[in-house]
Protein backbone atom coordinates (compact mmCIF):
# COMPACT_ATOMS: atom_id res chain seq x y z
CA UNK A 1 0.00 0.00 0.00
CA UNK A 2 1.34 3.42 -0.83
CA UNK A 3 1.72 6.13 1.81
CA UNK A 4 -1.07 8.24 0.29
CA UNK A 5 -3.69 5.48 0.52
CA UNK A 6 -2.65 4.56 4.04
CA UNK A 7 -2.75 8.22 5.12
CA UNK A 8 -6.21 8.63 3.61
CA UNK A 9 -7.50 5.61 5.52
CA UNK A 10 -6.04 6.86 8.80
CA UNK A 11 -7.55 10.32 8.27
CA UNK A 12 -10.96 8.82 7.42
CA UNK A 13 -10.86 6.70 10.58
CA UNK A 14 -9.91 9.74 12.68
CA UNK A 15 -12.68 11.89 11.20
CA UNK A 16 -15.21 9.07 11.64
CA UNK A 17 -14.36 9.05 15.36
CA UNK A 18 -14.66 12.86 15.42
CA UNK A 19 -11.17 13.26 16.81
CA UNK A 20 -8.72 16.06 16.16
CA UNK A 21 -5.13 15.29 15.28
CA UNK A 22 -4.09 16.56 18.72
CA UNK A 23 -6.48 14.13 20.42
CA UNK A 24 -5.12 11.19 18.42
CA UNK A 25 -1.40 11.78 18.90
CA UNK A 26 -1.27 12.02 22.70
CA UNK A 27 2.32 11.58 23.86
CA UNK A 28 3.17 8.91 21.30
CA UNK A 29 3.82 10.92 18.11
CA UNK A 30 3.68 14.59 17.22
CA UNK A 31 0.72 16.24 15.54
CA UNK A 32 3.08 17.24 12.74
CA UNK A 33 4.01 13.58 12.18
CA UNK A 34 0.34 12.56 12.07
CA UNK A 35 -0.29 15.35 9.57
CA UNK A 36 2.55 14.02 7.38
CA UNK A 37 1.19 10.47 7.64
CA UNK A 38 -2.35 11.56 6.73
CA UNK A 39 -1.10 13.59 3.78
CA UNK A 40 0.91 10.64 2.49
CA UNK A 41 4.29 12.33 2.84
CA UNK A 42 5.42 9.95 5.61
CA UNK A 43 4.94 6.23 6.17
CA UNK A 44 4.31 5.16 9.79
CA UNK A 45 6.37 2.46 11.45
CA UNK A 46 4.62 -0.76 12.45
CA UNK A 47 4.68 0.43 16.08
CA UNK A 48 3.06 3.75 15.11
CA UNK A 49 0.49 1.95 12.98
CA UNK A 50 -0.32 -0.32 15.91
CA UNK A 51 -0.75 2.74 18.15
CA UNK A 52 -3.03 4.49 15.64
CA UNK A 53 -5.09 1.34 15.22
CA UNK A 54 -5.59 1.14 18.97
CA UNK A 55 -6.42 4.85 19.44
CA UNK A 56 -8.77 4.95 16.46
CA UNK A 57 -10.31 1.65 17.57
CA UNK A 58 -9.99 0.07 14.16
CA UNK A 59 -8.25 -3.18 13.28
CA UNK A 60 -4.98 -2.88 11.41
CA UNK A 61 -6.60 -4.81 8.57
CA UNK A 62 -8.95 -1.86 8.06
CA UNK A 63 -6.00 0.46 7.70
CA UNK A 64 -4.01 -2.06 5.67
CA UNK A 65 -6.33 -4.56 3.95
CA UNK A 66 -5.17 -8.18 3.93
CA UNK A 67 -4.86 -8.33 0.17
CA UNK A 68 -1.90 -6.00 0.49
CA UNK A 69 1.36 -7.98 0.80
CA UNK A 70 2.52 -6.44 4.08
CA UNK A 71 -0.77 -6.23 5.98
CA UNK A 72 -1.01 -9.85 7.03
CA UNK A 73 2.71 -9.96 7.77
CA UNK A 74 2.43 -6.89 9.99
CA UNK A 75 -0.36 -8.45 12.01
CA UNK A 76 1.59 -11.71 12.34
CA UNK A 77 4.71 -9.82 13.39
CA UNK A 78 2.78 -7.89 16.04
CA UNK A 79 1.35 -11.17 17.31
CA UNK A 80 4.88 -12.57 17.47
CA UNK A 81 6.01 -9.57 19.55
CA UNK A 82 3.11 -10.14 21.93
CA UNK A 83 4.08 -13.81 22.30
CA UNK A 84 7.66 -12.76 23.06
CA UNK A 85 6.51 -10.21 25.65
CA UNK A 86 4.33 -12.87 27.29
CA UNK A 87 7.29 -15.27 27.49
CA UNK A 88 5.67 -17.73 25.08
CA UNK A 89 9.01 -18.56 23.45
CA UNK A 90 8.15 -22.13 22.37
CA UNK A 91 4.92 -20.98 20.72
CA UNK A 92 6.76 -18.15 18.99
CA UNK A 93 9.43 -20.48 17.61
CA UNK A 94 6.73 -22.65 16.03
CA UNK A 95 5.20 -19.72 14.12
CA UNK A 96 6.05 -19.19 10.44
CA UNK A 97 8.06 -16.09 9.56
CA UNK A 98 5.67 -13.50 8.07
CA UNK A 99 6.48 -12.30 4.57
CA UNK A 100 8.12 -8.89 4.59
CA UNK A 101 9.24 -9.11 8.23
CA UNK A 102 12.11 -11.57 7.94
CA UNK A 103 14.74 -9.26 9.48
CA UNK A 104 12.53 -8.28 12.41
CA UNK A 105 11.51 -11.88 13.03
CA UNK A 106 15.09 -13.16 12.89
CA UNK A 107 16.02 -10.69 15.64
CA UNK A 108 12.96 -11.66 17.70
CA UNK A 109 13.48 -15.39 17.17
CA UNK A 110 17.16 -15.09 18.12
CA UNK A 111 16.18 -13.57 21.46
CA UNK A 112 13.37 -16.08 21.97
CA UNK A 113 15.75 -18.98 21.26
CA UNK A 114 18.27 -17.56 23.71
CA UNK A 115 15.62 -17.16 26.43
CA UNK A 116 14.36 -20.70 25.86
CA UNK A 117 17.93 -22.03 26.01
CA UNK A 118 18.42 -20.23 29.33
CA UNK A 119 15.21 -21.72 30.73
CA UNK A 120 16.07 -25.23 29.63
CA UNK A 121 19.72 -25.10 30.72
CA UNK A 122 18.65 -25.47 34.35
CA UNK A 123 17.34 -29.00 33.81
CA UNK A 124 19.75 -31.89 33.01
CA UNK A 125 17.20 -33.73 30.84
CA UNK A 126 16.61 -30.59 28.76
CA UNK A 127 20.29 -29.79 28.15
CA UNK A 128 20.36 -31.21 24.58
CA UNK A 129 17.34 -29.09 23.66
CA UNK A 130 18.91 -26.06 25.37
CA UNK A 131 22.06 -26.57 23.30
CA UNK A 132 20.01 -26.63 20.08
CA UNK A 133 18.20 -23.44 21.05
CA UNK A 134 21.49 -21.71 21.90
CA UNK A 135 22.93 -22.71 18.50
CA UNK A 136 19.79 -21.45 16.78
CA UNK A 137 20.02 -18.15 18.69
CA UNK A 138 23.64 -17.66 17.63
CA UNK A 139 22.74 -18.37 14.00
CA UNK A 140 19.67 -16.13 13.87
CA UNK A 141 21.49 -13.30 15.64
CA UNK A 142 23.80 -13.02 12.61
CA UNK A 143 21.03 -12.62 10.03
CA UNK A 144 19.47 -9.51 8.53
CA UNK A 145 19.83 -5.83 9.16
CA UNK A 146 19.12 -6.29 12.87
CA UNK A 147 22.00 -8.69 13.42
CA UNK A 148 23.11 -8.55 17.03
CA UNK A 149 26.60 -9.58 18.13
CA UNK A 150 25.61 -9.28 21.78
CA UNK A 151 22.88 -11.92 21.41
CA UNK A 152 25.27 -14.13 19.42
CA UNK A 153 27.95 -13.83 22.09
CA UNK A 154 25.48 -14.58 24.90
CA UNK A 155 24.22 -17.61 22.98
CA UNK A 156 27.74 -18.95 22.40
CA UNK A 157 28.72 -18.44 26.04
CA UNK A 158 25.56 -20.25 27.12
CA UNK A 159 26.29 -23.03 24.63
CA UNK A 160 29.75 -23.42 26.17
CA UNK A 161 28.21 -23.65 29.64
CA UNK A 162 25.64 -26.18 28.42
CA UNK A 163 28.40 -28.28 26.85
CA UNK A 164 30.24 -28.35 30.18
CA UNK A 165 27.02 -29.33 31.99
CA UNK A 166 26.35 -32.07 29.45
CA UNK A 167 29.88 -33.41 29.82
CA UNK A 168 29.47 -33.53 33.60
CA UNK A 169 26.03 -35.13 33.31
CA UNK A 170 27.25 -37.87 30.95
CA UNK A 171 30.33 -38.44 33.11
CA UNK A 172 28.11 -38.98 36.16
CA UNK A 173 25.95 -41.42 34.18
CA UNK A 174 29.00 -43.40 33.09
CA UNK A 175 30.43 -43.37 36.63
CA UNK A 176 27.09 -44.62 37.95
CA UNK A 177 27.01 -47.46 35.41
CA UNK A 178 30.60 -48.41 36.21
CA UNK A 179 29.83 -48.58 39.95
CA UNK A 180 26.93 -50.94 39.24
CA UNK A 181 29.04 -53.22 36.99
CA UNK A 182 32.20 -53.26 39.14
CA UNK A 183 31.96 -55.65 42.12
Amino acid sequence: MNAGELGRRIKEARIAKRLTQAEVVGDFITRNMLSQIESGSAMPSVKTLQYLSRVLEVPMSQLMPEEEPGAEGAAEYLNARELFSAGEFSVLLDKPVPCGFEDEMNALLAKASLELAREESGSPEKLPSAAEHAKQAAHLAELGIYSNQSVKTEALLLLNSIAAQLAEHYKSLIDSELREVTP
